[in-house]
């Protein structure tokens, strides 16, 4: 174990935000034997969750591990700690990161779960956490193909680290990884949030796809030229091409386009069944990142000029009521290019 990975477990992590993903990760943690406290927003539900030994809201299944600490108030929760992980949908982390950054200490390494672009600004996560926070601390992302119950239930998982600190990236993935998780590590940390962000709103798309029965072949057509718009979008914003072709591109693409547990999937799936949006998200009882996102990709592909036909669809059919068929048809009846452009 390295020096830093070392002091990592020698003091307690901090997850912030009790949802599914963030009692996931907590568990995890707490698995390999690192003392661990998650705290939640919801007081009562902190109360409850110490009280029964689970989530029964998020993550009902997946009993705490001992050296699982359940925190009510937030300046407890990150006392005394080295390391913050961030699990809050990206809507809400700019005004979460302002109430926390009275309490932090200097030297306290952020990372983040987070996934999807800041409405209004087209800003990624790590250009939040900058804005807010300036960048002399060391911070990362975590994403990659993962759904909160299976890692919740111990099943085989793996996903992608990323920061410009390589030393704090290794830290993190090897005090996650275990037995049955497997953390890799990159400096890409534009690739990894814009696959993370990007694969949310194709997965709404692939639900719309499959609820209107377009079949098979529409939704592996849907994902691989998906993939080639989220990759032309990285590469745009500074990301590195090859990162779109692994887990927390390809993968977490894949995972979220053709697994129901995905929230976007569902999504797509009960507006195919003639759900309103309100009735869908409403339904869903959980935040829906595609939906959102949906529109800040809108609006970046613009201002960056690249092509994005499938998104543009996609935000065609949830903000300005055009039918689906008609997207499935400006698609189809587009000018023959090449593949790889």
């Amino acid at each position: 174990m390295s020096n830093s990975a070392s002091q990592f477990a020698t003091k307690p992590l901090a997850i912030l935000g009790a949802g599914s993903w963030g009692t996931a990760l907590a568990i995890q943690f707490a698995r390999t034997g690192h003392t661990t406290r998650l705290w939640g927003r919801n007081t009562a539900q902190q109360i409850l969750m110490a009280k029964q030994g689970f989530n029964s809201i998020y993550l009902p299944n997946a009993m705490f591990p001992p050296t699982l600490q359940i925190i009510k108030e937030l300046k407890d929760a990150i006392k005394d700690t080295n390391e913050i992980l961030i699990a809050i949908p990206s809507y809400g982390l700019r005004a979460f990161l302002m109430e926390l950054k009275p309490l932090l200490a200097p030297h306290v390494r952020l990372a983040w779960a987070s996934k999807g672009f800041e409405i209004g600004t087209g800003l990624l996560p790590h250009q939040v956490v900058c804005d807010v926070l300036g960048n002399s601390r060391p911070f990362a992302v975590l994403s990659g193909p993962t759904f909160a119950r299976e890692v919740g239930a111990g099943l085989p998982t793996a996903l992608t680290i990323a920061s410009p600190d390589e030393n704090f990236a290794m830290a993190l993935a090897s005090d996650l990884s275990s037995a049955n998780f497997r953390a890799y590590t990159s400096n890409d940390i534009i690739g990894i949030e814009v696959g993370g962000a990007i694969k949310n709103v194709l997965a709404v798309g692939a639900g719309l796809s499959d609820g209107l029965k377009f079949g098979a072949n529409t939704r592996v057509a849907l994902i691989t030229r998906g993939l080639a718009e989220m990759t032309r979008l990285g590469v745009a914003l500074g990301a590195h091409k090859d990162t779109f072709m692994g887990l927390a591109g390809l993968g977490d693409l894949v995972l979220t386009c053709t697994d129901d547990q995905s929230r976007n999937r569902r999504f797509g799936l009960l507006l195919a069944a003639g759900y309103s949006i309100d009735k869908a998200l409403k339904e869903i009882g959980q935040i829906v990142e595609g939906y959102t996102t949906a529109k800040a990709v809108h609006d970046l592909r613009i201002i960056k000029n690249v092509n994005m036909p499938i998104c543009a669809g996609i935000y065609q059919a949830l903000y300005e009521n055009l039918p689906v068929q008609e997207v499935v048809n400006s698609l189809m009846t587009r000018p023959i290019k090449m593949e790889f452009d």
